[in-house]
């Protein structure tokens, strides 16, 4: 396994929707054990293909929820369905998420309180998942980067002109930035 570079924003496969996964083989196989070695290494949540600079659609996920429940995986050419998003400002405190492809900086973000997650596994298997909560959140989170949106896209006013501004601070919003988990110092 190989901690992979993580692109930062700006590259353009961030910014484009990605591709079916066609092929399920040993290449993909190993893609899958080094985003997991990549995420747990930055370390993160969840990792999409694009974030690597792979433009295929999958994401790889890894969160311990409150009652020490491991919730790990692979989606594969998901499909995602939202509960509705309910109307109002996001809470700081309990919605604010973060980004390996936009490092170092959280920001709040309303995001549908629970989901249904379609997808195949590395054998090409059917399955799905019914998350709520922070499990949402990361299925929505990730599941944007297959479409080429990263979170502070989505961000209103006033978060979205000091994401900006962010970015404008780290030069970032150029092509061919990345970070590698474990060598550079970097938090998200």
């Amino acid at each position: 396994m190989a901690v992979l570079p993580i692109r930062i924003t700006g590259d353009p496969v961030l910014h484009t929707r990605a591709a079916e996964v066609t092929e399920f083989d040993d290449d993909l196989r190993t893609l899958v054990a080094d985003m997991f070695e990549t995420m747990d290494q930055a370390p993160g949540v969840g990792l999409a293909g694009p974030q690597v600079g792979v433009p295929l659609r999958l994401f790889v996920y890894g969160w311990t929820d409150d009652d020490d429940v491991l919730h790990r995986g692979v989606a594969i050419n998901p499909v995602l369905w939202l509960s509705p998003l309910v109307v109002g400002e996001p809470d700081e405190d309990t919605e604010s998420e973060g980004c390996l492809s936009f490092p170092g900086e959280r920001f709040p973000l309303r995001r549908a309180e629970r989901v249904i997650l379609e997808a195949t596994d590395l054998e090409g298997e059917p399955f799905t998942v019914r998350a709520d909560g922070w499990l949402a959140r990361i299925f929505q989170h990730e599941y944007d980067h297959l479409d080429g949106v990263l979170y502070v896209d989505r961000l209103a006013h006033p978060y979205g002109k000091a994401a900006l501004k962010a970015q404008r601070k780290n030069s970032w919003g150029v092509p061919g930035l990345s970070w590698l988990p474990g060598r550079d110092h970097l938090e998200d």
